[in-house]
C-alpha cells in the first residue's frame, strides 16, 4: 500500500519492456495447468466456462469477458439445482437382524406403505427448484393417490420464502384429502429460517420431526386403519 500511494508515480520512468516482462510473469505464475486439466477431464460444464471465458478475454473487452464468465456459472448452477434429486425411500423389512434403515428404491425393490410415501430432497429448496419439486408432489398425489408424504430433509442446506410458501400450498392442497407434508432432520439453521418465516407455524408444529421412528410413528396413526387391516405390505414396526 506505501508503495502504491508514494512510489507509484515513479513506475512512469519505467521501460515499457520491463513493465510487459513483470505483467508476463505475474501471468505465467497465474495459470494453473494441474487445475486446468482436471477440469478439461472430469467437468464438462467446467470446461465450457473455461473455454468460454479464455476465448471471450481473446476477442472481446477484458471486462464484458468476465461478465460473461460469471454469468454463464451463474445460468449452468441454476441448471444444475434446479432439478434436485428426490429418490423414494422405503424399509427393508428382510433386513430384521440390524436396525431397519430408509432405502433408495432404485438401489434396492422394496415394497412401500400404500399411504405414506418417504421421499428424500437432495438440495435446497428456492425458487430455481420448488416447481420441481412441486411436481413431483403433484404427481404422488394425484397419479398415486398418496396424501400423506414425509420428507427427508437431512441434505436440504436452505429454505428460502418462495420455497416455504410453494410447500405451505402444497401441504393445505393434501390437507384437503386428509394428508399433509411431514419433515424429519432439518438442519438446525435451515430449522430456525424455518420458524423466523413463521413456515413451521403454517404447517404446523406437529409436522416436523427430529427422528425417523417418531415420524413414522406419528404418522401412522392419523392413517386409514381400513386401508392397513388390508394391506399386504406391512413394512412399518407399528403395522405389525
Amino acid at each position: 500500500m506505501l508503495i502504491v500511494l508514494l512510489i507509484a508515480p515513479l513506475t512512469a520512468y519505467l521501460p515499457i519492456a520491463a513493465m510487459g516482462g513483470i505483467i508476463l510473469l505475474v501471468a505465467y505464475n497465474l495459470i494453473d495447468l494441474h487445475h486446468i486439466e482436471q477440469t478439461l477431464s472430469f467437468s464438462k460444464s467446467e470446461t465450457t466456462i473455461l473455454l468460454t471465458t479464455l476465448f471471450a478475454t481473446l476477442f472481446l473487452e477484458l471486462e464484458f469477458a468476465i461478465y460473461l464468465g460469471v454469468l454463464l456459472s451463474l445460468v449452468l448452477f441454476l441448471a444444475k439445482t434446479s432439478t434436485p434429486s428426490i429418490p423414494t425411500l422405503s424399509i427393508d423389512v428382510s433386513d430384521e437382524g440390524h436396525k431397519r434403515k430408509l432405502i433408495n428404491i432404485q438401489k434396492k425393490p422394496l415394497k412401500q406403505c400404500p399411504q405414506l410415501k418417504i421421499i428424500r430432497i437432495d438440495m435446497s429448496i428456492y425458487f430455481g427448484s420448488i416447481t420441481h419439486i412441486q411436481r413431483r408432489i403433484t404427481k404422488i398425489a394425484d397419479n398415486e393417490r398418496i396424501y400423506h408424504i414425509l420428507i427427508v430433509a437431512s441434505g436440504i442446506n436452505f429454505i428460502d420464502l418462495a420455497g416455504a410458501e410453494a410447500l405451505v400450498s402444497e401441504n393445505n392442497r393434501l390437507k384437503q384429502n386428509n394428508g399433509g407434508l411431514y419433515f424429519v432432520g432439518l438442519k438446525s439453521t435451515v430449522y430456525e429460517f424455518a420458524a423466523q418465516s413463521c413456515f413451521i407455524k403454517k404447517i404446523g408444529n406437529d409436522h416436523f420431526f427430529d427422528s425417523k421412528g417418531q415420524a413414522i410413528n406419528r404418522i401412522y396413526s392419523r392413517l386409514d386403519k381400513s386401508i392397513c387391516s388390508s394391506c399386504p405390505a406391512l413394512i412399518f414396526n407399528e403395522c405389525e
